[in-house]
């Protein structure tokens, strides 16, 4: 899925600041409960200073998602993900995971909640489980090469895994004392200490 073409606004008003509002927005009221009038008040701006960024609130939505789904995706590309071990993989998926979070807690967040409400949900979240399925893929290999305990149904534990990396969006803060490193060393010693097998 291609980006809108970015429209030229008015100065001081970008289309990633008019989108990095916009989620800030969604995240405190809702989607939903969310008009163009209550964007625009925000910015400082018209209704029609936002349509000359884009055609509707929807592709802001849509714009939202793909940048957190993109950023994902991105990681599973990544030579780490690609080469080696299935469990060396899967941890470089994890960590991945975790730095993608950071750098973009506001469009995780955003895509976190979304429950299918409107077409645009409803691509998202399909994206979304074509990633986990990615996750489980990885699970179920570390498993057949025998470094990942069989005792756990590997959609089970890609669920597990995930939901602890999902949950950082409720407490993590980018500008506290933790670094996304650090976060992700954290949660790779407590969650494959028990997934791997001895």
């Amino acid at each position: 899925m291609t980006a809108a073409p970015a429209r030229r606004g008015r100065p001081g008003h970008s289309l990633d600041s008019l989108l990095e509002t916009a989620v800030a927005v969604f995240i405190e009221r809702g989607y939903d409960a969310t008009s163009t009038a209550d964007l625009a008040a925000r910015l400082g701006v018209t209704k029609a200073a936002i349509y000359h960024h884009v055609p509707s609130k929807v592709e802001l939505l849509r714009l939202a998602l793909d940048r957190a789904l993109d950023a994902l995706f991105a990681v599973t590309d990544e030579p780490g993900a690609t080469t080696g071990r299935a469990i060396d993989r899967l941890e470089h998926v994890v960590r991945g995971s975790v730095r993608v979070l950071a750098a973009e807690l506001p469009f995780v967040t955003l895509l976190l909640r979304v429950r299918g409400n409107s077409d645009v949900e409803r691509a998202a979240l399909q994206r979304r489980r074509a990633f986990d399925r990615v996750v489980t893929d990885l699970v179920r290999a570390a498993e057949e090469e025998g470094d990942v305990r069989p005792d756990v149904d590997p959609a089970v534990t890609s669920r597990l895994l995930f939901g602890t990396v999902n949950s950082l969006v409720e407490w993590y803060r980018p500008d506290g004392d933790l670094s996304a490193a650090e976060l992700a060393d954290a949660l790779v010693a407590t969650t494959f200490g028990g997934l791997r097998t001895r």
